[in-house]
């Protein structure tokens, strides 16, 4: 199983536009991050969790010229407006691509691209969905796909563990039910913000607290904003606990 970090960047990316502080103006590549989105890799499928806003950019960039299935975390804007460029999967594969989430995120998703979902079946202009309601978990490529609930501010939106590897992005709170089915990882992707607290994002203590409480072997930060400056806070965090960055490629069981 290889997951590669596709953008680790929030909503707004890095460097944001009109910004001049020393991340934005950063040459340092690990301080350029695209919005959030990773590809992993299962027995030789391309399992694509969100399809960012950048989902283009980063196709090309990462030379992905298959889909074969999509989780999603949530339907905000950076996590899913990328859905449109599955046409050219669909086209190459000659078939429609799974598309997974709760029913939250399903509902705002065919809502969101009304116009993929009410078209003709014959029509040749729309991406080719078919979407899945995740309420438990499932099995998807010969792997057990377990979904972990989180907050973001106020909603409820999925994790995903696969094996021994977790991905949680936007996330403000972990309750204990969730803080159970994330233990025993060799990797923990999770999502963090900044330094100051935010309404629907952990900031970095609060992150730290969250993969103290995890145990997993290695955790890696990521929804990233231009607070951090790669160098800089690599150098603060405590043994395990790295700053992912795009183009990142790690490999688990």
């Amino acid at each position: 199983m290889k997951l590669t970090f596709l953008g680790t960047g929030t909503s707004v990316g890095v460097p944001v536009i009109g910004c001049k502080c020393e991340v934005c103006r950063s040459s340092d590549q690990r301080n350029h991050r695209l919005r959030p989105s990773v590809l992993l890799e299962l027995n030789g499928n391309n399992i694509l969790i969100d399809s960012s806003t950048d989902f283009r950019q980063q196709a090309l960039r990462y030379g992905i010229n298959r889909i074969d299935a999509i989780l999603l975390t949530h339907a905000h804007a950076d996590h899913i407006f990328g859905l449109d460029e599955m046409r050219i999967y669909n086209y190459l594969q000659k078939g429609a691509i799974p598309c997974y989430g709760n029913r939250p995120t399903i509902d705002s998703l065919r809502e969101i691209f009304k116009y993929i979902f009410t078209a003709s079946p014959d029509s040749k202009g729309v991406p080719k969905i078919i979407t899945h309601i995740i309420e438990e978990k499932f099995s998807l490529f010969g792997h057990e796909i377990c979904p972990i609930e989180v907050y973001h501010g106020k909603s409820k939106i999925l994790g995903y563990r696969v094996g021994s590897l977790a991905y949680i992005t936007d996330c403000s709170r972990i309750e204990e039910d969730s803080l159970r089915l994330l233990q025993g990882l060799h990797i923990f992707i999770l999502g963090t913000l900044r330094y100051k607290p935010h309404p629907t994002h952990l900031s970095l203590s609060q992150a730290l607290e969250v993969a103290a409480r995890v145990h997993s072997q290695k955790t890696y930060l990521t929804h990233m904003s231009h607070d951090f400056e790669y160098t800089k806070v690599s150098q603060e965090l405590p043994p395990g606990i790295h700053l992912a960055y795009d183009g990142l490629e790690l490999v688990s069981d």
